[in-house]
């Protein structure tokens, strides 16, 4: 499990699960793939937002509430009431090495569906307000989409998940990835940044088709 071999040609979505902007683009994230997945492979990696002396409380970023204002007015994303009820307080960690390891024990199940894991893991955090650190979220997640719930539970328990983690950040700092969401086509050696956060539909498709082409 401790690889990640990207397709000749690939759509890469890197992403973190706690990054309020990548939630605001969840939604024009699967338009994307589900327009052209039968034109080019679609991989999705963690970036590692809040690792190390970031993995914080949510009160220790008071930015935070101020900026989903502004994502949810850019993008239309909702914020839900069992989120906000995390938020006030604030008391909840943000460990992106964990919600990594997520996106990857259910990634290695069924790659195919990468961009919709990471939606599910977005949609239990500012939706149903679960944090991505309790395996259970994740076990939910695997359980409700068909997946071997004991299997990705194993893959946490053991440390395969949090292994394969650092390599996606590995893997998206090689890349170039500084912020999220961030976009890329790669052809082999070559990497090409596509637009994300605010960019219509039409706008990707016609890069993506012109890189195709």
């Amino acid at each position: 499990m401790h690889r990640f071999n990207l397709p000749p040609k690939s759509v890469v979505y890197v992403t973190d699960a706690y990054c309020g902007w990548c939630w605001g683009f969840s939604q024009r994230m699967g338009e994307f793939e589900a327009a052209n997945r039968h034109k080019v492979a679609f991989s999705v990696i963690s970036g590692g937002l809040f690792v190390g002396e970031r993995a914080k409380s949510i009160a220790s970023y008071p930015h935070i509430p101020q900026a989903n204002e502004r994502i949810a007015q850019m993008t239309g994303a909702a914020f839900g009431e069992a989120y906000q009820s995390l938020l006030r307080p604030g008391h909840t960690v943000m460990d992106s090495v964990d919600a990594a390891a997520g996106l990857a024990v259910l990634r290695a199940q069924v790659p195919e569906r990468a961009v919709h894991w990471a939606h599910e893991l977005q949609a239990a955090f500012y939706g149903r307000g679960l944090t991505l650190s309790d395996p259970e979220t994740i076990a939910g997640i695997a359980s409700a989409n068909g997946l071997d719930e004991k299997l990705a539970l194993r893959a946490l328990a053991d440390g395969s998940g949090k292994a394969q983690a650092k390599v996606d950040f590995e893997l998206a700092r090689g890349l170039g990835a500084s912020s999220y969401p961030t976009l890329f086509f790669v052809d082999g050696k070559n990497v090409h940044k596509l637009p994300a956060t605010g960019a219509a539909l039409s706008t990707l498709n016609e890069r993506l088709d012109a890189l195709l082409a």
